[in-house]
Parts: structure tokens; sequence; C-alpha cells
């Protein structure tokens, strides 16, 4: 009952508060152990393409795993201390595991330069949260480029942790965090990390394949409940959950664009290089800068919605091996 309730505290702390700046956050320790394993992971293997992908493969295995002892043992010593120590840190934990908040406040933040500002500001703003290059994007590029983001940052900013959370408390939350942090630094397909950083690009994949189909379903759902076109998301979902490189990335953009009735994706420019990517609900309209208040509607949303289902789940499992087990 205490994971199922820092969880709970954790997504209300999220909601409020957001990520604050004056607060550490474990992500950015998490960025400078990357940064620092890969220049020693690089000394120690060879320059060769063979000693690369192993030098990644460390590295994908001991920050994880690195992680979740470190928290775990954290959590551990608090609670020697005092089990409401242990209980308030796995609350702070969860919180920062959560990215709801700030994912609509910085998108957001694109809306209000595109019907406030200029396009110039309007790049800026979506520079932040995107990959892509920014500056040449129209207004509807912009628009689709902050709309792809919170479909995309659904899954992994909020789903995917509230999954792993509910599964084993804030060091299993955590732990994919750190998954999902060196991908986000080292899982590109570039001359620098090809290689090296292959090993966390598929540890990824493999960790957000669950959340991601889930998060797409909840969508969908989510869609229904607030009058949205759930049918259509269902449908595009369906369709076009597969257009995209990544296995999972297209999952929630697809139920996204349905429900919004708004093309996503398609052609776009990664380091300067022109990459084709198929259309997502090509049939449906251009986004408007009004479809990324609309995206945020479905993505908070949908945040609790998930939280209720996976809460749910936990309670009933926790009730059925209670009573196998005679503590119920």
């Amino acid at each position: 009952m205490c994971v199922l309730l820092a969880a709970l505290g954790g997504f209300l702390l999220d909601l409020m508060l957001g990520d604050p700046g004056w607060m550490p956050h474990p992500v950015v320790f998490m960025g400078r152990c990357i940064t620092a394993l890969e220049k020693r992971l690089r000394r120690l293997f060879p320059q060769t393409p063979a000693g690369e992908r192993w030098a990644g493969r460390v590295l994908a295995a001991a920050l994880p795993l690195g992680t979740l002892v470190v928290t775990g043992g954290c959590l551990w010593l608090c609670g020697q201390i005092h089990p409401v120590l242990a209980f308030a840190l796995s609350t702070l934990w969860c919180w920062q595991a959560l990215a709801a908040k700030g994912l609509a406040s910085e998108s957001k933040n694109v809306y209000q330069a595109l019907t406030c500002g200029t396009l110039v500001q309007a790049r800026q703003a979506v520079g932040r949260i995107v990959g892509r290059d920014t500056g040449s994007l129209t207004e509807a590029g912009v628009t689709r480029a902050a709309v792809e983001t919170v479909a995309e940052n659904f899954s992994d900013g909020v789903v995917a942790p509230m999954v792993y959370m509910l599964l084993g408390g804030a060091p299993l939350a955590l732990c994919y965090k750190a998954v999902n942090t060196m991908d986000s630094m080292v899982g590109y397909k570039n001359e620098r990390y090809l290689h090296f950083g292959r090993g966390a690009a598929k540890l990824d994949d493999v960790a957000n394949y669950l959340p991601a189909r889930l998060a797409a379903l909840v969508l969908v759902g989510t869609a229904v409940l607030l009058g949205e076109d759930g049918k259509t998301a269902f449908r595009i979902w369906r369709g076009d959950r597969r257009n995209h490189a990544s296995p999972n990335s297209a999952q929630t953009e697809a139920a996204m664009a349905g429900g919004l009735g708004v093309r996503l994706a398609g052609p776009a420019s990664y380091f300067g290089k022109p990459v084709e990517k198929p259309w997502i609900g090509e049939e449906l309209g251009e986004a408007q800068p009004r479809d990324i208040l609309r995206a945020n509607r479905l993505m908070l949303g949908g945040s609790a919605l998930c939280l209720l289902l996976l809460s749910g789940v936990r309670i009933a499992i926790m009730l059925t091996f209670g009573r196998e087990l005679g503590w119920t």
C-alpha cells in the first residue's frame, strides 16, 4: 500500500508543482554519470565497431542496475531510521519520475509563441522539446512537432514511469528513467553513437514496448471520455501505429492524431539531414495551434486515467495474493 500511496502523492505533486528548477533532479545526475562513463568506456574498449558496441552494452547494464541498487539502498537505510522518512523519499522520487506538468507547460509555451509571438519564437520554444531541426519549420510544422512531443512523451514521461513505479516502487521507476535518459543521450544513429548507443537504444525499445501500447489505448479511451474522436483514434492507431522507425513512438502519435483529427509526422530534418518519414493520419486535417492545448488535455486526462487503471490492477493483485497467503 505504501507504494500505491507514494505513486499517488508523486502524481499529485507533479501536477501541482511540475519540476522546480531549484530542486536537484536524479536525471541530471544520471546524465553526468552517462557522460563520465562514456569517456571512460571509450578508453577501455577498442575503437572499433565491435569494441564500441561492447562499451555501450556495459553502459546500458551499469547505469540502470546502479540506479536500482543505489535508490533501493537509500530507501532501505531511510526505513531503518524511520518508515516515514522512507515513504517521504519514495514519494519525492515518484514525483521526479513523472513529467506531465513539465510537458504541458513546455508545449503551452509553444502555443503562446504561435498565438501571441512570432514564428521565430515558436521555433525556439519547440526546439527546447524536440530533437529535429526547427530553423525552417512552418507554423504547421511547429504545431505538429509540439503535438507529437506531447503524444510521445505521454508514454515515456508519464505512463512508462507509472507502470514501473506501481510494479516496483520508486527504485524501478528511476531505473526506467536511467534507461530512457541513456537513449536520449546516446541512442542516435549518427557517426558517434551508431555502435556505442545501440545497446541503450535496444534496451529503451524493450522497456517501452508494453507501456507505449498501454499509453496508446489509454489515449483512445481518454478521447472517448473527453468528447474527442475516440473511434478515429482507434482506427488511426490500428492502421498507422507502425509508421515510425522506432517500434514504440508511433503508438501514441497515431492515437493522438486520430483523437485530434490531425495528421502528424511526415518529412523532417535531423542534424541537417532530411529524413523521409511516413505520415500518421495522412488523410486527416492540418494541425492548428489550438490542437496543442487539446493534446495537453488528452495527455493530462490520460495520465489520471492510467494511474486509476494501474492502481486498480495493483489493488486487485494485492487482494488476490493477500487472500491466498492469509493476509486478508
